[in-house]
Parts: structure tokens; C-alpha cells; sequence
């Protein structure tokens, strides 16, 4: 009976482990995917103008949930993820709706706007050092006098968690540990880097 009820146990183990490891394989499967279909847009500007940096993306997938990684640092030249980390999205792109975002374009809306971005330079603002954001199309052309600026927050989890996280007023808004690392990625470039946010 002992060695029934121990067979039962590993198939019934074996089987979670198979189903997770599928899930897990098909999401991952599913945000390359995404950042691929990305890609060639981010090469053809960096390819057109010499003033981007035709080595190094950041992208943001805002379909992931908030308290998974979906800020990737991407390189153009291996075409492979090499870093990733959580990143806010605006509180005005809530629906309500779990799962779901609405993004604007418009002042005052609180919201993340998608679309590529170029990095412009530092400062020292509220939340300390950020970065300049610049927006590249019609989606997020008012980057720049909406003050949307890629910062760091303490509330902001280093590490994944289940559910979402804290909002920004439409900024993409990391970690201080993860904008530490992204930051050093930026100063050390010597043309601008894009950054690509979509849904």
C-alpha cells in the first residue's frame, strides 16, 4: 500500500512539474516573441542616425503584470535579453480591470504613453537622479512637457513578487538597486539609447 501511495505521489509531482515548467517556458516563449516583433523597428532608427546606440535597447512590455520583470535591456548585436528588471507603469492607466492598461499621450493623464523614446540627460530632481525622456512618435510626442522621466522609487520591489505593485504619474519608475545598473548602462554610452514601450 506504502509503495502504491509513493508511485501515486511522483506522478502527481512529475505532472506539476511538467505543467509549470510548460507555463513558464510558453511565457518566456511569449515576451521574446514581443520584443522581437520590436526589434527591427529599434534597429531601423538606430541604423538611420548615428546619434542612437546601435548596441544597447531598453524595452517594456505592459503586458506583463507589474510585479514581473518587463524592463529588458536588450542587445542589437548577440539579439538576446541581458538584463531585466520590474518597472511601474502611471496610475492613469488603470481600468479597473485586472490585467488591463489604457495608456494617453495627454497632459495631466497620469498615464504611460507606449511608443520609443530616446534618453536625453540627467538631472536632479524629487526622486534624485533621472533621466530625460523624449518621445519619438505620435503615441508619446508629449514626453518631454509632460515631464515624463525614467527614475527610481523606493517603493518600487527589487525582486518579483505576485500581483502588481505601486504606480508612477506615467513614468517608467524602477528600483534604486535596477536604476543603478541601467544608469551606469546610459552614462557609459556615447550615443543615445532607445527605450520602447508597448502593449
Amino acid at each position: 500500500m506504502k509503495k502504491l501511495f509513493f508511485v501515486m505521489l511522483s506522478i502527481v509531482l512529475a505532472i506539476i512539474v511538467y505543467k509549470v515548467s510548460t507555463k513558464r517556458n510558453s511565457t518566456n516563449y511569449e515576451v521574446v516573441n514581443r520584443i522581437n516583433s520590436r526589434v527591427n523597428e529599434v534597429k531601423k532608427i538606430v541604423n538611420s542616425n548615428s546619434r542612437y546606440n546601435k548596441d544597447i535597447a531598453f524595452f517594456i512590455d505592459m503586458k506583463i503584470p507589474s510585479g514581473k520583470n518587463r524592463f529588458f535591456v536588450y542587445d542589437l548585436k548577440e539579439n538576446k535579453i541581458i538584463d531585466k528588471g520590474i518597472v511601474a507603469h502611471g496610475s492613469g492607466s488603470e481600468t479597473g480591470v485586472k490585467g488591463k492598461l489604457k495608456f494617453s499621450n495627454a497632459p495631466n493623464s497620469l498615464s504611460t504613453s507606449l511608443g520609443k523614446y530616446c534618453i536625453g540627460n540627467h538631472y536632479n530632481g524629487k526622486f534624485g537622479k533621472a533621466y530625460k525622456l523624449y518621445g519619438l512618435d505620435k503615441t508619446n510626442s508629449n514626453a518631454f512637457i509632460r515631464d515624463i522621466v525614467f527614475h527610481h522609487y523606493f517603493a518600487v520591489p527589487y525582486k518579483e513578487k505576485d500581483g502588481y505593485i505601486c504606480n508612477s504619474f506615467g513614468c517608467p519608475m524602477v528600483n534604486k538597486k535596477y536604476f543603478e545598473r541601467i544608469a551606469r548602462i546610459i552614462d557609459n554610452s556615447e550615443s543615445d539609447i532607445i527605450m520602447s514601450i508597448y502593449y
